[in-house]
């Protein structure tokens, strides 16, 4: 349920509506626009139809939400959601942001050398797995802590972020220490209690939509995270998994349009995975950009024949530096930006 404030809505006015709303045994989610202030119950608003909301002191209007998924959804932000970072960056505005790096974390030299190369071709943010999950257990893992201080030593030297992703709660803390942004991977998007996790702490998260997850789905898996009070969330659309066997997964491009649509949520469009094919990682990553997404995730490898994971997807460093001159055309013709 939505409450939304008249604009000359005072402080006590905001308490005395989410006192009457935290009596009923629910939680209250402030979002602050420019001309009004916005409440949302969380949790089964049946317990609300009795309290007659819209008869307390500055509220101007009472709302259900028909989507499940509340937080999340345009019904309760009409606004697009800004991740800012203080270096200036952000995500959601009108400049496409591009991550992009290796899949995993090698060694300290192969990531400085990537890092150095997708930052002067106009990356600002730097990928590489530190626990990389992966379909056999006999292949590469990461480097774990070694590879998050990989990363850090990194974005000292040259001023990127650092996204990397968390499969497992108890690595949270050195996350913490160590990245910028929290990814949660695609096998990992129902993970109910990595997300709480995630939901609680001050970092923004990039979610990965499942394998074969449908676009409600991933909403719902977004309001988990969300629901904690973490709405810093990018949404990754990274390809799913259909019939097709000429790529690795089908990269559903109807769902940025279509997120952008039900969510205030900055949407990422990642061709690496998506595609599973260097050679459709451009072609891609173009119509990403034309079909409206606020960044790219691409994957990076100085020498993708040698790369511990996923190297036939992965672009070497002059091959990014075509893939950000094309983006740049794409993102003019459509009234966006690339760095």
């Amino acid at each position: 349920m939505i409450i939304v404030m008249k604009p000359e809505a005072t402080p006590q006015d905001l308490e005395r509506v989410s006192d009457a709303i935290k009596a009923k045994g629910l939680g209250v989610n402030v979002s602050r626009g420019k001309e009004r202030t916005v409440l949302g119950a969380i949790g089964d608003e049946r317990v609300l139809l009795e309290v007659p909301l819209g008869a307390f002191p500055g509220v101007e209007s009472v709302h259900k939400i028909l989507q499940p998924f509340k937080l999340v959804s345009r019904e309760f932000r009409k606004q697009d959601t800004l991740i800012t970072f203080p270096n200036g960056v952000t995500i959601g505005g009108p400049e496409i942001q591009v991550m992009a790096g290796p899949c995993a974390v090698e060694s300290e030299e192969q990531l400085l050398y990537v890092a150095e190369r997708v930052k002067k071709a106009g990356a600002k943010i730097l990928r590489g797995g530190a626990f990389k999950p992966r379909t056999s257990p006999y292949t590469f893992q990461g480097l774990g802590e070694e590879g998050l201080e990989h990363l850090a030593k990194a974005r000292e030297k040259t001023g990127l972020l650092v996204i990397t992703e968390l499969m497992d709660p108890r690595d949270l803390p050195a996350m913490m220490k160590y990245t910028d942004i929290i990814q949660i991977g695609a096998r990992n998007m129902q993970n109910f209690r990595l997300l709480f996790d995630v939901g609680e702490v001050s970092k923004p998260v990039l979610l990965k939509r499942g394998l074969s997850a449908t676009i409600k789905e991933f909403l719902m898996a977004a309001e988990y995270i969300a629901s904690r009070g973490n709405q810093e969330i990018i949404l990754c659309e990274r390809g799913i998994r259909t019939f097709e066997t000429m790529t690795r997964n089908t990269l559903d491009l109807n769902a940025v349009p279509v997120l952008k649509s039900l969510t205030h949520l900055p949407v990422l469009v990642d061709p690496s995975h998506g595609t599973g094919r260097w050679d459709l990682v451009i072609p891609m990553a173009r119509a990403g950009v034309a079909a409206g997404c606020d960044a790219l995730m691409v994957e990076v490898h100085n020498n993708p024949e040698q790369a511990f994971s996923d190297g036939e997807e992965s672009l070497i460093p002059d091959k990014f530096d075509q893939l950000m001159a094309e983006v740049r055309k794409v993102a003019s013709a459509v009234g966006r930006s690339v760095a």
